[in-house]
């Protein structure tokens, strides 16, 4: 039917791929560490990567995109779901380590858990001598 190319054919403002609003994260600080909730709305498991590298925690997701392929059911003619990749990173301390992080997903959900690093305690009053 034309009407309906025409009309899947236009642009709208809800086509526009938004890169903005993946990966949006609360950070909660706790007595023992920090809870990280990334939200990654149609990837699975399998699509996720964390990775700790130099103080930084880098999460990664990518989608391949099936546009173009056919099956039974038929084939796309607008697809306005996010397919791609997206990656975000965190500065976390070079002194966190790869035993203090705990990933979990749910529900499009990333969950992570990081414990707080031991905090090298600065010493207090501790005056140096001037010669002279």
């Amino acid at each position: 039917f034309p009407f309906e190319r025409e009309f899947f054919a236009r642009p709208s403002y809800s086509n526009r791929k938004n890169i903005s609003n993946m990966m949006r994260t609360d950070v909660k600080e706790t007595d023992n560490g920090y809870e990280l909730d990334i939200d990654l709305p149609g990837f699975k498991k399998e699509d996720v990567q964390v990775k700790l590298d130099k103080g930084y925690l880098t999460i990664q997701a990518a989608k391949k995109s099936n546009q173009d392929e056919k099956d039974n059911n038929g084939k796309y003619i607008r697809q306005e779901r996010y397919s791609g990749s997206c990656s975000r990173s965190f500065y976390v301390g070079e002194n966190v380590t790869q035993d203090q992080i705990h990933a979990k997903f749910e529900d499009g959900i990333l969950k992570l858990s990081l414990l707080k690093a031991d905090q090298k305690k600065v010493e207090e009053n501790k005056y140096i001598s001037i010669e002279g």
